[in-house]
């Protein structure tokens, strides 16, 4: 594991923590921004990191390294932390498990899954093949290509930046092995984020993507009591992905940066 820090000491530190086999650099586009009012540490979890040859294990062991940074590098205590996708799950637990102190907690329009062993094995069987592919090869399976050809221009650019996250166009991830994309899946379904989350000192704010359903308000609403729902008529990490300013601004609100 990688932690990649960038921007003025001086100022208030938020975290930063890709989605579902993405890689740290996926923040990239927004880090620009983000030092008018933060020093960025992007996380670049364990078997997804170009730089060393690890392999991703679970879901607590990298929560545990994220603590032992954080501890020793900032005394235990951060203005924020973003979660993209599979990243706002690392965030939740981070926030429950009470070993450091995170003041502002930020869950960027997660999917928040679960599911038991065996469907969780049954799903990460499913989305590894294809999911290695794509990272060996940097490119999209044809019936997924085809599907991006018949889309509108909006559309077209809104899942080129997913892509983005992922390599996918920029020569891929041909370090990531399968053991690290099974790992990362499956670890996430069957590692459970407590229900009504409250700790005093953190807030916790929800980028709700409305047309991810009305489903993932209420899953919200269960995994953290009172959490800040702020809610945006876009799809799962559209905000973040397609509207940079926006994103930021967003970002400093929740932080009480008026």
């Amino acid at each position: 594991m990688q932690f990649y820090e960038s921007g003025d000491k001086n100022k208030p530190v938020i975290f930063l923590f890709p989605g579902t086999c993405c890689l740290y650099n996926s923040f990239d586009h927004v880090l620009e921004r983000l030092h008018q009012y933060f020093y960025t540490v992007a996380v670049s979890y364990d078997g997804f990191d170009p730089n060393e040859k690890t392999e991703f294990q679970s879901m607590e062991d990298e929560c545990v390294k994220i603590e032992r940074e954080i501890i020793q590098k900032y005394n235990g205590k951060i203005m924020a932390a973003y979660g993209c996708s599979l990243g706002g799950s690392f965030v939740s637990l981070l926030i429950q498990r009470r070993r450091i102190r995170i003041a502002h907690g930020i869950i960027g329009s997660s999917d928040m899954d679960e599911a038991g062993p065996l469907m969780a094995k049954i799903q990460a069987n499913i989305i590894v093949p294809i999911m290695y592919k794509m990272l060996q090869t940097g490119t999209l399976p044809k019936f997924m290509q085809k599907r991006m050809e018949k889309a509108d221009e909006a559309k077209r650019e809104l899942v080129k930046c997913f892509l983005d996250m992922f390599g996918i166009g920029k020569g891929g991830s041909p370090w990531v092995t399968k053991k690290s994309i099974y790992n990362q899946f499956y670890s996430d379904l069957v590692t459970k984020v407590q229900h009504g989350i409250d700790v005093p000192g953190t807030t916790i704010h929800v980028f709700y993507a409305t047309k991810m359903g009305k489903k993932y308000e209420q899953r919200y609403r269960t995994y953290f009591k009172n959490p800040d729902i702020r809610r945006h008529d876009m799809q799962h990490e559209e905000l973040f992905c397609s509207h940079v300013e926006e994103w930021v601004e967003e970002v400093r609100k929740c932080c009480g940066m008026e």
